[in-house]
């Protein structure tokens, strides 16, 4: 089975997104606010000389967490380190990513919903206190070391900020959330990955991508890559707006950026459960998905277009739906 395009899930492909990420804070494009915020955080660290308060930053993937990450590193003149939360199972899996931080480094954790709750409780005292408190050995031969830490800054991503417990949230300083990007926004960052890879495209190509990107630049890159590789083969090599129409029509990715699973989900509503409410349960055993991965990945884009509703109920198709799917919609539908 193909994978699906307009994930915002990371694929193998994406590797070349590290080449085109911007370094410094005024090259990367969208999040406002988010980047107002950090120039003064960060300005007001350096002119006190301490690190800066711990991050957290929280939205679906493919918005940017990771590239931010390491822009905070680089405007703080850090080294970064990363490290994931699946990948933290022990003690000493966190005291090994600890350990090798050096005073002003940024300790960046993705997915760090994901920590076991016995580390994250570990992770406390590095935090707020720098420094690391831990267990070794077992039963009557354990005993406890206390390990003294540089102080450092915790980046934290996730996409799932409703599982962090409180008192983790608690002590990051610094919470921001990343939004889905404007059309204009995304325009702005395709123009630039078209220069980064020395291949230049017009505005209407740019708008066209940007329409169909689900409000996420990763999946703005990723057509681009796409739709360049057909220029290359069935064109001339020159991105033109019809060579862009026709790639993206055979990508099966339409104006409002859904694919086949959009179209998938939101028939199997209609035709299973007459257009709902319905449980989400129920939804991803009718179409065969987990449910976290319809929560985390289908759903949100599709709540954001209008094209679905969430009540105390279930979910619900909207008229908009029916319209875009050209399906007869029913009186009862709003």
């Amino acid at each position: 089975m193909d994978e699906r395009i307009i994930t915002n899930e990371i694929l193998k492909e994406d590797g070349f997104e590290y080449s085109i990420r911007p370094d410094r804070i005024d090259e990367y494009i969208g999040q406002t606010e988010i980047k107002e915020n950090l120039k003064v955080f960060i300005k007001a660290a350096k002119l006190r000389e301490e690190p800066l308060d711990h991050v957290l930053l929280y939205g679906p993937p493919g918005l940017g967490k990771t590239t931010l990450s390491h822009i905070i590193a680089n405007e703080l003149n850090s080294n970064i380190k990363t490290s994931s939360g699946p990948a933290i199972e022990k003690s000493g899996d966190l005291a090994a990513v600890l350990s090798t931080l050096e005073p002003g480094d940024v300790l960046f954790i993705d997915e760090i919903h994901r920590i076991p709750r016995h580390i994250e409780e570990i992770l406390y005292s590095a935090m707020e206190d720098f420094t690391l408190d831990i267990i070794i050995g077992s039963d009557s031969s354990s005993r406890n070391i206390k390990i003294d830490l540089p102080p450092f800054t915790l980046v934290g991503a996730t996409t799932r900020a409703g599982d962090l417990t409180g008192p983790l949230r608690d002590r990051f300083g610094i919470i921001s959330k990343l939004k889905y990007y404007t059309v204009e926004e995304l325009t702005q960052i395709v123009k630039r990955t078209g220069r980064v890879l020395n291949c230049s495209i017009d505005d209407d190509v740019a708008v066209e991508l940007a329409t169909r990107s689900r409000g996420t630049p990763r999946i703005a890159n990723r057509l681009f890559k796409r739709v360049r590789d057909f220029a290359m083969v069935m064109g001339n090599g020159i991105i033109d707006i019809e060579i862009t129409k026709i790639s993206l029509d055979k990508l099966k990715v339409d104006k409002l950026g859904l694919d086949d699973t959009d179209y998938n989900l939101l028939k199997s509503i209609i035709d299973k459960f007459n257009g709902g409410p319905v449980g989400i349960e129920a939804i991803a055993s009718s179409i065969g998905e987990e449910q976290t991965t319809i929560e985390d990945v289908y759903e949100p884009y599709l709540l954001q277009k209008g094209l679905l509703k969430r009540t105390s109920r279930g979910r619900i198709v909207t008229k908009k739906a029916y319209d875009h799917l050209e399906i007869p919609c029913p009186e009862k539908i709003e």
